[in-house]
């Protein structure tokens, strides 16, 4: 350990006269600073750089993207309110489930900002990541609310499938169009910022894929409006409930794998394993794990076998840039010398 710290002091000192290893010093600095500040503030640079806003515009991107969460959240709760109380009043299905396919949008919309709220609350004595894994949490949280008002919505359609009842057909038009502009100028506060973040492209996929489903309910209103059969808002109730099952289920699936400590869907432990395994000098790797700090970082620990002691330090950038590709920003790794390595085995 003497030994890795002495060559880690020489690297900073080396560094400060080259400039051409600043790659070595950063994946090195990242080590350092694992668990403290430092180390959260060099991962979001990483993660930055890997397709996100950097840090000179962060603080004006979050305060309009703050901005367009607050303004999206009230302006769908104030609708769904209204959507729900007109449902209940005209006996429609279709707008009750309208209504709880956009309580899933304040969820999501309230996911989104919470992620970024809690992505930029620094890491304490007790919380030695920060509080990233509650993002995890409350999608998990939207994923199990959502399924939950997929059942009362296919109940509540069956009942008026098989006890059909007159459903107020002007009714459910205006506010399903009402529905369509709000839903509509939610997606569109977000449609610049929508690249920039995973959470910020969820929120407006949700809203542009319920302001479909609004526009089918008008037109069942208006079928209805015309027509009088009333069966088909049931019909639009159960679609909606199919189409809510449909884009939660991999949310449930995911959230559920990264609460539990999963290896996040994107990352192939086997492909990663290899890939470190080609690296000159590495024997075999070991007590690999994976998994999530929160919905859009990863971390990993791992034994690594080498008899080459004396490169460890040319090993470990390496591996950390391997693991970086993968998408693994915090990385810990422990060196064992050929002869002298723990019991457990992932020969190359």
């Amino acid at each position: 350990m003497e030994t890795e710290n002495k060559n880690q002091m020489h690297h900073h000192e080396h560094h400060e006269h080259n400039e051409l290893h600043h790659e070595h010093h950063h994946a090195e600095e990242h080590h350092h600073h694992h668990h403290d500040e430092d180390g959260e503030h060099e991962h979001h640079h990483h993660h930055h750089e890997h397709g996100h806003h950097h840090h000179h515009h962060h603080s004006h991107e979050l305060t309009s993207l703050n901005k367009a969460f607050i303004v999206g959240i009230m302006l769908n709760v104030l609708f769904v309110v209204a959507e729900a109380t007109a449902g209940w009043v005209s006996n429609s299905m279709g707008l009750l489930a309208d209504a709880g396919h956009n309580l899933s949008d304040v969820a999501s919309l309230l996911l989104a900002l919470v992620a970024f709220r809690m992505a930029k609350r620094s890491a304490s004595r007790r919380y030695t990541y920060g509080y990233k894994k509650s993002t995890v949490l409350v999608s998990l949280l939207n994923a199990i609310i959502l399924m939950v008002a997929v059942v009362f919505i296919v109940y509540e359609s069956v009942e008026q499938l098989l006890n059909p009842e007159p459903v107020g057909g002007k009714i459910i038009v205006i506010t399903a169009a009402i529905g369509v502009v709000i839903n509509g100028l939610t997606a569109y506060l977000f449609i610049d910022k929508k690249d920039k973040d995973l959470n910020v492209k969820g929120a407006y996929l949700h809203m542009a894929a319920d302001a479909l489903v609004s526009v089918g309910v008008v037109v069942s209103g208006v079928v209805i409006y015309f027509t009088g059969w009333y069966f088909i808002d049931a019909i639009i109730g159960l679609t909606v409930a199919v189409i809510i099952i449909v884009s939660t289920w991999d949310l449930l699936k995911d959230s559920l794998r990264l609460a539990m400590d999963g290896v996040p869907a994107s990352i192939d432990t086997l492909r990663l394993t290899n890939d470190i395994c080609k690296i000159d000098g590495v024997e075999e790797i070991h007590h690999l794990h994976v998994w999530a700090i929160s919905t859009t970082e990863t971390a990993a620990t791992a034994h690594v076998v080498t008899s080459n002691m004396p490169e460890m330090q040319r090993i470990k950038i390496e591996i950390k840039h391997t693991m970086a590709d993968f998408g693994i920003g915090h990385a810990t790794l422990e060196f064992e010398e050929h002869g002298c390595e723990c019991g457990e085995h992932d020969h190359c």
